[in-house]
């Protein structure tokens, strides 16, 4: 009925649970003094009783009512109040897990899971903790007081009452193991409609180029209708176990009075008392019936929850707390493997230098990107060390080593803001002056000056800006990050010839002063490196700058005789 996991995340907000399930229950007395006084009242009317006797039914009214419904606001206050630190402490924690991840992939949910679990997932799961479980405690208590109340007056009708309780949750667990398969694929289908929406908008002008885009509404429609089946069994499962739970406790209560009735009959009970257990005995069941209700949302809340500790329980990767010192970077005898099983890097040893031009090269699938991501974290080898300055990688603190590193890649990400502000995230207290140097050394100033300055706004991964503006615009702002280590993965890749020129010039001055380390598919942007690793396979077969290996007339001599020959058939 609780999952421990999901009960754990509240931390401290638990006692607001328990806050609203004692108030429930002193709500649940005073309910019981409105009923208790009803009765004296009528018991008096029936008795013609002296009219003073009316005061204390009166007053058991007054205070009931007033108990009650200071009862009710105050568990809808707290209720709101849980609801909302549920929601900001699991949003944070989920942004502060995504923070701490940072360049680690997260395999098992997808970008518009992610999304989809962040938003209405925390909504979902935040009417578990504040309807579901208060509900719950109370379901299981408030029989138990009403037993206790009604056993002095008629044992029978209290021992009946009470023993028809437990069908309710008996009823709920029948339908628990078909519910919770059930909300599991409906969260399933939920996310893997996101998912192929985003995908449908993100590549919306390749649909039209290929004109597949009626082919992938028709997926679309076909992924809706899957959609709308598992929400009308969802809808079916609650109809039929409300309809379960109805018939339970109305004919519960329907037997117990039956056998308040017989005892009045055969065993000399008082009418008043009768008249008790008419008022009374369906309260020994709303709870659990309201409970039952609850269920469904629960079952849909944990099935968010479960994603939602999925992402939680993704492993952080491994920092310390040292600092980083100097900025040469050795790999040592380093294998990797994504699976376990097969190694997509074999004893790789590399050296970049302080300060100097190194670059990756080798064909697609040669482990090239591999290498960049163990570079910045995200993977850790399965076997060998890292060393920046001497130090385990593992060793020095996360934000040691990023305020030392900076990356320029193919899909560098240009934020949906202003220029100025996209360079005050490289550093906080850049001048103008400095942003326009920058730009200068990247043949972007006149551009910036002449489409709205600084304040010109950069739509949504750059897309108001061509692809070579882009990368050069990424390169400008890594120049006034002002990094002691540059790692470019692919940056010229996609773009002209004038970029590529200018890029490949920035890139040589900053390895004047700085580490450098370059990634190309293309042969012809490394020939100034001070030092080129050749990757085959996962595997380095050639090392030594673009002379040396030229003459060696090995893979790296025949890869670049074949992209030259390429290049200028191309020209021709």
């Amino acid at each position: 009925m609780i999952d421990k996991d999901l009960f754990n995340l509240l931390g401290k907000n638990k006692k607001y649970i328990f806050i609203i399930v004692f108030l429930q229950l002193i709500g649940l007395l005073a309910n019981l003094s409105v009923t208790i006084s009803i009765c004296f009242c009528i018991k008096f009317v029936a008795t013609k009783a002296q009219p003073l006797l009316y005061l204390y039914p009166a007053i058991g009214i007054f205070v009931g009512l007033i108990i009650r419904f200071f009862t009710t606001k105050k568990i809808g206050d707290i209720k709101e109040t849980l609801s909302s630190k549920v929601k900001k402490d699991l949003r944070e924690r989920t942004y502060n897990k995504i923070v701490k991840l940072g360049v680690q992939s997260t395999d098992n949910i997808s970008l518009a899971g992610l999304t989809q679990v962040s938003l209405e997932g925390i909504e979902q799961l935040e009417l578990y903790y504040s309807v579901y479980l208060p509900q719950f405690f109370f379901a299981m208590i408030s029989p138990l007081i009403l037993f206790f109340v009604c056993v002095w007056i008629d044992w029978r009708t209290a021992l009946v009452l009470l023993a028809c309780v437990p069908i309710i949750p008996i009823s709920i667990i029948a339908v628990s193991k078909y519910a919770k398969k059930i909300f599991a694929k409906y969260w399933g289908q939920y996310t893997s409609m996101g998912d192929k929406f985003l995908d449908s908008v993100q590549g919306l002008k390749e649909l039209k180029i290929f004109q597949a885009d009626e082919m992938q509404q028709d997926k679309m429609n076909e992924n809706a209708e899957q959609f709308r089946k598992i929400t009308m069994k969802v809808l079916v499962m609650q109809l039929a176990s409300t309809t379960i739970m109805d018939l339970v406790a109305y004919g519960g209560a329907a037997l117990g009075i039956a056998v308040a009735i017989y005892s009045v009959i055969c065993c000399g009970l008082s009418p008043f008392y009768l008249l008790f257990f008419i008022l009374v005995a369906v309260e020994f069941f709303l709870p659990l019936r309201a409970f039952g209700s609850a269920f469904h949302i629960a079952m849909n809340g944990v099935s968010a929850g479960k994603q939602i500790l999925t992402l939680f329980n993704i492993s952080n990767p491994l920092w310390g707390n040292e600092k980083v010192y100097e900025s040469e970077i050795k790999l040592s005898n380093i294998t990797f493997s994504y699976d376990g099983t097969r190694d997509v890097l074999k004893n790789i040893d590399m050296t970049f230098p302080k300060k100097g031009m190194t670059a990756i090269v080798g064909e697609s699938g040669s482990g090239k990107s591999t290498i960049v991501n163990m570079l910045l974290g995200g993977y850790k080898p399965k076997s060998g060390k890292i060393l920046v300055g001497g130090i385990p990688l593992e060793n020095i603190s996360r934000e040691s080593y990023y305020s030392n590193v900076a990356l320029v890649s193919y899909n560098t990400y240009i934020f949906n803001q202003s220029i100025r502000d996209n360079f005050l995230l490289a550093k906080n207290n850049v001048t103008d002056e400095q942003i326009y140097d920058a730009l200068k050394k990247v043949n972007l100033e006149h551009f910036v000056r002449e489409n709205g300055g600084l304040n010109k706004i950069i739509t949504e991964d750059g897309n108001n800006i061509s692809g070579g503006q882009k990368q050069r615009l990424a390169l400008a702002i890594g120049l006034i990050a002002d990094k002691k280590i540059y790692i470019f993965d692919e940056a010229t890749s996609n773009i002209d010839i004038e970029s590529e020129q200018i890029i490949m010039k920035n890139i040589k001055n900053i390895s004047k002063n700085k580490c450098v380390i370059v990634i190309s598919h293309r042969l012809a942007n490394v020939v100034f490196a001070d030092n080129i690793y050749f990757i085959e396979h996962g595997e380095i077969k050639e090392c030594g700058d673009n002379l040396t290996l030229l003459n060696n007339k090995q893979g790296y001599a025949k890869l670049f005789s074949l992209q030259k020959e390429l290049e200028e058939g191309y020209i021709l």
